[in-house]
């Protein structure tokens, strides 16, 4: 008996020929998905959570300085802090050849949320810079 004209061959084996179904494909890309939200949602916490414990330390510039003789630099100490947080901000001025001539600790007093000062830096030979080293919170 020959088959009729109008028919159709018969369905090919599943999985046979490496094609994934539309829902297995869906399934995976939910996955991924899942994987990747879960990721973005860490690193956004983490970043988040640096930027407040950088908020809570103590936070200094030398917007600027002059070196009043050979052996002394007067420079202007701006300091933002948390209320009532203490510390101590390091000071270094090099010298022309780019060695250091001079390193110095100041002490932030806890009172308020800024400290500006100007302050004396003791030289071995002029300082021609003033750079911040960092800050840190008294404990």
């Amino acid at each position: 008996m020959s088959e009729p004209a109008g028919t159709t061959a018969p369905p090919l084996p599943e999985g046979r020929y490496g094609r994934q179904s539309d829902r297995e494909a869906d399934r995976r890309l939910k996955r991924i998905g899942a994987v990747c939200g879960v990721l973005a949602l860490g690193l956004v916490a983490w970043l988040g959570s640096s930027y407040l414990i950088r908020e809570t330390t103590i936070n200094g510039a030398v917007p600027s300085f002059e070196a009043v003789s050979d052996g002394e630099l007067q420079l202007h100490l701006a300091v933002r802090k948390s209320d009532g947080t203490a510390g101590t901000c390091t000071v270094r001025s090099q010298g022309e050849d780019g060695a250091v001539v001079g390193v110095a600790d100041f002490p932030v007093p806890k009172d308020g949320s800024s400290y500006d000062a100007v302050v004396s830096l003791r030289t071995t030979t002029r300082g021609t810079t003033a750079e911040l080293l960092g800050c840190t919170p008294a404990k």
